[in-house]
Formats: structure tokens, C-alpha cells, sequence
């Protein structure tokens, strides 16, 4: 930092802003249109909350209580300046505001562009927040003056963007009564900007029902006219707002630039009255898995912004953007007790409900139009199955599955239940982190062979929500991997060959001896009735936790022991039934054997050989004897 003089200062902008500069003059973005809605966004943002100061502190209005923002054109000058009267900033304002980035994703954001997400370009900016800085891409240097509400103080900011910034008092004939002045010094290239239908159309197309006037002076000395009056579109009825409009607000509220694929729109009257207006986004927010992500939704009280930190959907609708407008909470409430009040709370209640069941309306009369929002948001929508007990059969008439019959196509549980076998009283799943080694388990086999349907989870949180003994319309559901397949009072397929399900002697003295083989690795050792192909199979003990739930416990740490597995035997497989009929003289070789099976079932399972070394040895052996034998 180097000092001019005691009040004048040049910084040098923090790194990761450097970056972003850099990005942006150097025009990563392919739609540039973007720098006038973010610059709208701002101000608006600050008439907002000036709004919301001057419930408690009145005074801060003055003799100009109405919000309002300007854009001005100069041709001649090459300018653009964006205007308000809004809360304004002051010194430490500005260096916080415009010299760092305090939001934490920045850094994710340059390496997204980073990576050249050209698709991508128009929506991230908002996205990230970090809209202001887009003015560096059509111009060359930019000045903003801004005097607080309340302040007998201006200050200039300035900055080429080439690394550095400057702060200056401002003389205050040269500032706005209150607010913040942005001045655009235009490239040679955007000058095409100033032309008066190009901002007209620009600032009503992209932010045209921001709750604010806007207001266009075309030239200097010309008269300022409405382009936007500020009316508050979700006070408006619905029959006269048209979709495209309701897409232009979307837009402009969540920083994307996709189409939103639903919109809710609806009045709340009774014991409480609020207005809500909300969209499931088009595609998938950048931050969706983000752990300390909060929720998007906005709070109004009587069109005075609140705050847009309020738990106004549960986490696993965080995925949703846009407001909720209440008549009956007080205006001069802190935000910290607004959390608190119990009318918060209803209106919660009533907006997850509302959320839910036009989800589940779209489901029933536009099933492909609501399979993308599943793509998009089925993982987090599943969070509560585990989340929230009280809507879990809501959420399970929403949930969507791919299953070993169902192809590339999404299928609902009312679907699997109508589908269901003679004598199938559970729903069947298998949980993994890949379907195609899932469609290839061996403990499919017997379910494929009576055309018994799968459910195949993929999803991490389909290990937890299972995990809780659900049911659905009186159907438990069960794990294929996990206790007894109860697969003997199921029929088999008319071109399935019915198998011999009694063991021999010989077979029967064969498990016993891999029982006793491979000792403590195993809880048991039994004939199965699951494998119809495949020799050998792993299972979970009945009570216990399926074999998926069990490998994400123990990897997170949150289990003292894995429970042992139980080792299924195909009775009728060619090579069980070779090595049940060797005599005690091959004692040896069995006992090899044994493990190898076993050690084959944790591959097909998913898992390593549970000794390499051991495995090594006795493949070694056996390929020795395959030799000699040859």
C-alpha cells in the first residue's frame, strides 16, 4: 500500500479479486449484457436496505423517502452511470466491499471459469456474487461515489482494474445526496452501450420487476424517464403476469441464466397472510452439495427486504430461489428474533407443504417435465427421507429410482408396488456407488430369475434413509445384501430352470469345512437360494446394517467393529460340487479353496482380497497344480 496523501489511498486488490479482474478484461464471458443487471442488482439491494434501517431510524430518508435508480447515458464521453439513493457506503464500505471478497465461493468460482464452462458463462457471475466486478468487461476504468445515509462524508473509489484501487474523499457537490454514483468509462468496443433502446431494453428485459423504480436519462441534460416502475411482481395476480416475465424475475433474483423448470406463485390468507413466489431452478446450482450452504429464499415484511438468511425451507430444499413476502411479522424485529417467532414458523410449515405438493402435481400431470428436476435434485430431495419423519411418505411418492427393470427410465414406488410378484411382500434394493457393478451383483441372481424388481441406489444418502426401516404403502424395505432373501415363496420365471434347492451330504460336509476354514472372517457359511449362476456371495447378518451402510459407517469412522459377513454358497454350482466331491487326501488344496472363494465374493462385492499377500500365495499354488495336473 502506498499513500498519497493522509486521506487519499492506493491499495492493491487482494489475489483472488486480481484474478477475477483479470478474467474479466481479458472478456472470459461470451454475453457481456450481464454488468448492467448486476450493477441494477446492487442498487437495488441497497435501496433494500436502507428500507429496512429506516423502520428503526427514520431520519435516514430525510425529504427523499422513495427509493429509485437511474442509469444516465453520454455518448460523446463514452460513460454509463447507474445511480441510487440507497443506504450508500462509507470509507471502510468501500474497501470491504470492492477491494476484497469476503464470500467464500470466490476461489471455486475463478477455477470454474478456469476450466472453461463456456456454457456456463451468463449465469455464474451472479451465482458467486461477485457481480460488481463484471463492469470490468466493458470498461476501462471505473469510478464509484458513494456517501452514506445519515454521513456528512463522500467518498470516491476508482480502479482501472489492472491491480489496484484508490480511495478519496469526494467533495460532496460532487456526490450524491445519499447512495452510490457507479461511472462506466466505456472501451472503444462497448460504446454501442449508450445507445438509449439498447439500456432500455436491457434493464427492463433483465431486471424489470426488481422492487424499485428505474429511470433512464438518454443523453445529458435530457429528462429522466420510467423504464421500470418498481412494482413488486409477486403482489401482482397471476392471470396477469406473463412467463417470460416470471422468468426475467427469476433470473434476476437467483444470478442464473437458465429457464426455471417450475414456478409456484400463491397468496396465503387466514390466521397468517404472506406471499410467496418461487422457482425450482432449471439446472443445478454450483454450491448444491455444499455443506454449510444455506437456503436462497428471500424475506420481505410489507415489500421491506429482511434478510435472506431465514430457514424459510428445510436443507433439503435449499435447491429453491425466491421470496416470501409476510403482512403479519413486525418490521422492527431484529433478524436474530425473527428466526425465533412462532408466525416464521408457520409460514415454514405451510411453504414446505406447498413446495411438495405442487411438486407432487407436476409429477402426476408432467412426468418428463418433472424426471429433469429429479435429475437435477432427487440426491438432496432423498436428504429428507432421513430428515424429516413427518413428510417422509410425501417425500417417497416423490422420490424417483432406477431399478434392474426400468432401463434409463425413472421409476416411482407406486410403480414398483403395482408391479410386484406373488408372494413378494418387501421392496427390494441394492445399495452402491456404481450401477453397473451393482446390475452385475450375483446377489441379483435369484430376483432376475423370478423377474423380482430391484431398486438400484447409488446416491450416498440412500444408505441412511433405507437405513431407518421405512415403508411404503405397507411394504418394508429390504436389502437384497442383508439376512434372508425370502426368495423360496417367490415363483420362478415359466423359462426359469427350477433348481434342485436340497444340498448333498457331500455339499453339505463341503460348507462345513469352509466354516471351519476360514474361521472367525466369516459369522456363517450357508447354501444359497439368491444364486442361480455364480458360486459365492456375501451377505449382511439379518439385523445388522446392509453391506453398503456398513462400508460408509466404517470409512467415516463411526463404527467400533464391522459386523462379520455371512458367506452364501451356490449348492449347485459345477465347481462347488467338484471340490464338495474331493477326498481327505486333498485336504490342502480344499482349505486353499475355501479362502478363494471367499476372497472371490469380496471382489464381487466390491472389496480387496482380505489378505493380498495370502491370495497371492494360494493362486499361485493352484496355477501350479492346474500345471501338473495338465
Amino acid at each position: 500500500m502506498t499513500t498519497d496523501t493522509k486521506a487519499t489511498e492506493t491499495k492493491a486488490f487482494e489475489a483472488d479479486v486480481s484474478r477475477l479482474l483479470h478474467m474479466m478484461v481479458h472478456s472470459v464471458y461470451s454475453d457481456k449484457d450481464v454488468f448492467l443487471r448486476e450493477l441494477i442488482s446492487n442498487a437495488a439491494d441497497a435501496c433494500e436496505k436502507l428500507r429496512f434501517e429506516a423502520v428503526s431510524h427514520p431520519e435516514l430518508l430525510a425529504d427523499d423517502p422513495k427509493p429509485r435508480i437511474s442509469i444516465s447515458a453520454d455518448a460523446d464521453s463514452k460513460l454509463i452511470t447507474v445511480e441510487d439513493n440507497g443506504i450508500g457506503m462509507s470509507r471502510d464500505d468501500m474497501t470491504e466491499a470492492l477491494g476484497t471478497i469476503a464470500r467464500s465461493g470466490t476461489r471455486a468460482f475463478i477455477e470454474r471459469v478456469g476450466a472453461g464452462n463456456a456454457s456456463e458463462d451468463t449465469q455464474l457471475i451472479g451465482q458467486f456474487g461477485v457481480g460488481f466486478y463484471s463492469a470490468f468487461m466493458v470498461a476501462t476504468r471505473v469510478d464509484v461515489i458513494s456517501r452514506l445515509a445519515g454521513s456528512d462524508e463522500a467518498w470516491r473509489w476508482s480502479s482501472d482494474g489492472k491491480g489496484s484501487y484508490e480511495i478519496a474523499p469526494a467533495p460532496l457537490e460532487a456526490a450524491p445526496r445519499r447512495g452510490t454514483r457507479v461511472v462506466l468509462h466505456l472501451m472503444d468496443d462497448a460504446v454501442s452501450y449508450t445507445g438509449s433502446y439498447r439500456l432500455e431494453q436491457l434493464a427492463k428485459s433483465q431486471s424489470g420487476h426488481v422492487p424499485v423504480p428505474i429511470t433512464l436519462i438518454e443523453k445529458p441534460g435530457a429528462e429522466a424517464r420510467d423504464i421500470a416502475d418498481g412494482t413488486a411482481l409477486w403482489v401482482r395476480p397471476k392471470s396477469e403476469i406473463k412467463p417470460e416475465e416470471y422468468t426475467d424475475f427469476y433470473r434476476g433474483l437467483s444470478g442464473q441464466y437458465d429457464e426455471p423448470a417450475a414456478t409456484i406463485h400463491f397468496r396465503a390468507e387466514g390466521r397468517q397472510e404472506y406471499s410467496v413466489l418461487a422457482f425450482v431452478p432449471g439446472s443445478r446450482p454450483f454450491d448444491l452439495f455444499d455443506q454449510d450452504r444455506k437456503g436462497r429464499m428471500k424475506l420481505y415484511v410489507r415489500r421491506v427486504f429482511i434478510t435472506d438468511e431465514a430457514d424459510l425451507l428445510p436443507r433439503y430444499l435449499r435447491f429453491m430461489r425466491g421470496l416470501v413476502d409476510s403482512a403479519d411479522l413486525p418490521l422492527n424485529v431484529s433478524r436474530e428474533m425473527i428466526q425465533e417467532s412462532p408466525l416464521l414458523a408457520a409460514i415454514r410449515k405451510g411453504l414446505t407443504n406447498r413446495v411438495l405438493g405442487d411438486l407432487a402435481k407436476l409429477a402426476e400431470n408432467e412426468a418428463e417435465a418433472y424426471a429433469k428436476i429429479w435429475e437435477n435434485f432427487g440426491v438432496v430431495l432423498k436428504e429428507g427421507l432421513y430428515e424429516d419423519h413427518e413428510r417422509r411418505e410425501q417425500l417417497l411418492k416423490l422420490a424417483r429410482f432406477r431399478s434392474t427393470t426400468s432401463g434409463e427410465n425413472w421409476r416411482g414406488l407406486a410403480d414398483y408396488v403395482s408391479a410386484m410378484k406373488e408372494g413378494q411382500k418387501a421392496i427390494f434394493f441394492m445399495a452402491g456407488d456404481d450401477r453397473a457393478r451393482l446390475e452385475a451383483s450375483p446377489q441379483l441372481e435369484g430376483f432376475k430369475a423370478r423377474g423380482i424388481e430391484v431398486l438400484l441406489l447409488t446416491d450416498p444418502v440412500d444408505s441412511f434413509w433405507t437405513s431407518m426401516a421405512p415403508e411404503f404403502d405397507g411394504k418394508p424395505f429390504k436389502s437384497v445384501t442383508q439376512g434372508v432373501a425370502e426368495l423360496s415363496e417367490i415363483p420362478l420365471l415359466d423359462d426359469a430352470k427350477k433348481p434342485d434347492t436340497a444340498a448333498t451330504p457331500e455339499v453339505d460336509g463341503f460348507l462345513a469345512f469352509v466354516k471351519a476354514a476360514l474361521g472367525d472372517a466369516v459369522s456363517d457359511v450357508k447354501p444359497s437360494d439368491r444364486l442361480t449362476e455364480s458360486a459365492v456371495c456375501l451377505v449382511a447378518p439379518e439385523h445388522g446394517p446392509d453391506r453398503q451402510f456398513e462400508r460408509l459407517l466404517n470409512a467415516a469412522g463411526r463404527l467400533d467393529k464391522t459386523a462379520k459377513p455371512i458367506l452364501e454358497i451356490n449348492p449347485r454350482h459345477e465347481r462347488v460340487l467338484a471340490l464338495a466331491g474331493l477326498g481327505d487326501d486333498e485336504q490342502a488344496f480344499k482349505d486353499d479353496a475355501a479362502h478363494l472363494l471367499y476372497d472371490e465374493a469380496r471382489v464381487l462385492d466390491g472389496d480387496k482380497p482380505a489378505d493380498a499377500r495370502a491370495f497371492s500365495e494360494r493362486l499361485a499354488r493352484l496355477i501350479a497344480r492346474g500345471i501338473s495336473k495338465g
